[in-house]
């Protein structure tokens, strides 16, 4: 079964201060026109998308860069709502490791996660996290836990939507929109259970 855990882009959330995206409709067969045509404009960190390293880092990767493997592949997810300590990050990523999806673990239920946590994800080697909400730290103050993450090249999965999957082991496709030198881009990240992979 594939689940689709994005957001439509179209009535995404939206970190606090970015614009929103917008559809404006160039042709319209209503009224007229011979064929239906739409042009949009967003934040490359609207809705459901990944941060790259150049999101914190002058000279980090772009998106156009971006290892995608770290993208695709098993992953982990578990409900955790709160703050994220070092030792529940250590329980994590050990679940995670037992059931052999260490590589991308994915964080429902409003999950913070914590300077300490993120350190215990770049030493176990994940390659992803993801998380339900816009930021993967503290809203008031993301930029420690992105820096710490990012510089050790964990792809940030930001924006999913998890309420409706349980936890366990999946396959996840998250590939973000090339999107050359941005330091973000938005993505359709989908779950297959284990018999469809």
């Amino acid at each position: 079964m594939v689940i689709d855990i994005s957001q439509n882009v179209l009535s995404c959330a939206v970190y606090p201060g970015d614009p929103a995206p917008q559809l404006q409709r160039l042709s319209r067969m209503e009224d007229g026109a011979l064929y239906n045509l739409s042009s949009f404009s967003m934040c490359a960190h609207n809705g459901t998308h990944i941060d790259a390293p150049a999101h914190f880092f002058a000279d980090g990767k772009t998106v156009g860069e971006l290892d995608l493997s770290a993208c695709i592949g098993d992953c982990y997810v578990t409900r955790y709502p709160g703050v994220l300590s070092a030792d529940a990050a250590e329980g994590i990523c050990s679940a995670a490791g037992a059931l052999g999806c260490s590589a991308r673990i994915l964080l429902a239920g409003g999950t913070v996660v914590t300077e300490d946590a993120a350190a215990v994800f770049v030493r176990r080697g994940v390659r992803l996290i993801g998380v339900d909400s816009q930021s993967v730290g503290p809203l008031d103050a993301p930029m420690a836990v992105h820096k710490i993450l990012l510089f050790a090249e964990v792809v940030l999965l930001e924006g999913l939507v998890l309420n409706h999957v349980a936890d366990g082991r999946y396959f996840l496709s998250a590939v973000p929109l090339n999107l050359g030198v941005a330091e973000g881009a938005p993505c359709r990240a989908v779950l297959l259970t284990q018999e469809e992979t």
